[in-house]
């Protein structure tokens, strides 16, 4: 599988909470550490997906915000992925920011630069990122 989003993250489906039209569905990777999407029923069925499959999920590295691990938010994001700050590379425009999840999963975060003159991310520190259930992808191996 090659993908154009910067975070695949493998793991295991451990819910399938199912609505009306959508279901959240709850990944939970390698780390322990358990990642939300919102998707169409439809989508549950054409992936197949059951408690205990192997999937992933996608996500851009622009689609998340990053926050330092020490600041006390509250956002209507399903998805906090903690962890350790292990890269930091300036651009141009952007930074890109690495997590360390642990467990091998990592997570990468692009912010502005204004953004990482304001946060001062730097390897070694703690931070967050916040991602909404809706904009987590479900993809499996076929």
């Amino acid at each position: 599988m090659k993908t154009s989003a910067r975070n695949t993250l493998k793991g295991t489906i451990e819910t399938i909470t199912h609505g009306a039209v959508n279901a959240e569905v709850a990944l939970k990777l390698f780390s322990g550490t358990k990642i939300h999407a919102v998707i169409t029923r439809e989508s549950v069925h054409f992936l197949g997906l059951v408690p205990g499959k192997v999937a992933y999920a996608l996500i851009k590295s622009s689609w998340a915000i990053l926050v330092a691990a020490d600041e006390r938010i509250v956002t209507s994001a399903r998805n906090q992925l903690c962890g350790v700050v292990r890269r930091v590379e300036r651009g141009a425009i952007n930074t890109e920011v690495e997590l360390d999840l642990g467990q091998d999963d990592a997570f990468v975060v692009m912010i502005t630069n204004a953004s990482q003159d304001l946060l001062k991310c730097a390897v070694g520190t703690q931070a967050c990122a916040a991602i909404k259930a809706s904009h987590v992808v479900i993809a499996v191996e076929e």
